[in-house]
């Protein structure tokens, strides 16, 4: 992925953080991989979670118990086209897609985006759910 080595798009680091032992430092991601680490983070987050950015994130966990019907798929579409486009810079989301599996109860989520800097096509496709507690 050095193809995007670019300032604007940048790099950041791996999602969930990762540690190499040889640099004894973290490991990083570079242009779309870390433009794909940044959505995932974006629609996980809760609204508040952050302390010092309490407006950063998508907040989905508020609809994990509701009805999947179009009025509420069109809000949460919504609440992620928001917040990429006041968490995210580097891209512009071109469409959103939300297809629910209510027996499954997976919500997945699909953003077809446009690199800015290099005007490039790319899509991420994300399932969200919450995970069984193994303990």
């Amino acid at each position: 992925m050095n193809e995007f080595k670019d300032p604007f798009l940048g790099n950041g680091w791996s999602f969930p953080p990762a540690f190499d032992r040889g640099s004894a430092g973290v490991e990083m991601t570079f242009g779309l991989e870390d433009i794909q680490k940044s959505l995932q983070i974006i629609v996980t987050t809760s609204l508040g979670e952050r302390i010092m950015q309490p407006t950063f994130g998508c907040g989905l966990d508020q609809w994990v118990f509701e009805p999947m019907n179009t009025s509420n798929l069109s809000f949460i579409k919504k609440m992620i086209e928001n917040a990429i486009l006041y968490h995210e810079p580097r891209i512009d989301a071109d469409e959103i897609g939300l297809r629910p599996e209510p027996n499954e109860g997976v919500l997945w989520i699909s953003v077809s985006f446009t690199v800015r800097t290099t005007n490039s096509r790319f899509n991420f496709v994300f399932p969200y759910y919450l995970e069984e507690n193994n303990s």
